[in-house]
C-alpha cells in the first residue's frame, strides 16, 4: 500500500506539472480530482465540526432532556442559515438578504476591532518602540528605525489625497512609492522562494522516493 501511494502521488504530480507544456486532459483530471476531494473534505468537516455539535446535538438534547429546552433556540440560526438556499428560487431570492446582512454585521463587529489592533495599533507600536530603547541599540538598528519612520510617513503621504501632491508632498509621495515597490518586491521574492521550495520538494520526492522505490 505504501508503494501504491507513492506511485499515485508521483503520477498526479506529473499530471499537474504537465501544464508547463500546455493544457491537457491529464492536468484537468488532476485538477478536478483535487477540487472534488477538497469539496468533499470540507463538507465532511463542516458536518462533523459544525452541524453536529452546534445544530444537531442541541436540538436532540432539547427533545430528550426537559432541562435543555433552550436548545430549541438553535432553530433560529438554523432557519436563518437555510435562507441562503433561497437563492435557488428566483421568486424567493430576496430572502437571502437577511442572512447576508446578519453575517456581514457580525463579521464587521468581529473584524474591525481586530483590524484596528493588528493593522493600526500594533504597527504604530512597532514603529515607535525602537526609540524607547535608543540607548541600547546599535548603529545599524538605529538606522533601521529611522528608515522605518521615514518609510511609514512617506507611504502614508502617498495615500493622503486630501491635499494635491505638489512640492514637498509630491517628493514625499515619490519616496513612499519607492518604499512600496521595495515592499512588493520583497513579498514577491518571498512568494517565488516558497514556490521554488515546493518544486524542490516535489522533485526530491520523484527522484528519491518514486524512482528510488523502482530501483
Amino acid at each position: 500500500m505504501e508503494t501504491l501511494g507513492i506511485w499515485i502521488a508521483a503520477i498526479l504530480t506529473l499530471c499537474i506539472y504537465s501544464f508547463l507544456y500546455r493544457d491537457n486532459p491529464f492536468y484537468r483530471f488532476a485538477e478536478h480530482l483535487l477540487v472534488g476531494m477538497s469539496v468533499g473534505y470540507i463538507i465532511v468537516i463542516t458536518i462533523y465540526f459544525g452541524f453536529i455539535p452546534y445544530a444537531w446535538t442541541p436540538i436532540k438534547n432539547a427533545v430528550t432532556d426537559e432541562t435543555a429546552r433552550l436548545g430549541f433556540l438553535t432553530l433560529i440560526p438554523i432557519c436563518m442559515g437555510c435562507l441562503f438556499f433561497a437563492r435557488l428560487s428566483s421568486r424567493r431570492a430576496w430572502l437571502i438578504r437577511y442572512p447576508i446582512a446578519i453575517l456581514m454585521g457580525i463579521s464587521s463587529g468581529i473584524m474591525i476591532p481586530n483590524a484596528l489592533q493588528t493593522d493600526i495599533f500594533a504597527q504604530v507600536r512597532g514603529t515607535i518602540d525602537p526609540y524607547s530603547r535608543i540607548g541600547v541599540l546599535s548603529a545599524f538598528e538605529i538606522t533601521g528605525a529611522i528608515l522605518m519612520v521615514i518609510g511609514v510617513v512617506c507611504t502614508l503621504t502617498y495615500f493622503f489625497f486630501s491635499v494635491e501632491h505638489r512640492g514637498p508632498v509630491n517628493w514625499l509621495s515619490k519616496v513612499g512609492i519607492a518604499f512600496l515597490m521595495i515592499g512588493f518586491g520583497s513579498a514577491f521574492g518571498n512568494t517565488v522562494m516558497g514556490r521554488v521550495a515546493l518544486l524542490i520538494q516535489r522533485v526530491d520526492f520523484l527522484i528519491n522516493d518514486w524512482i528510488g522505490s523502482i530501483f
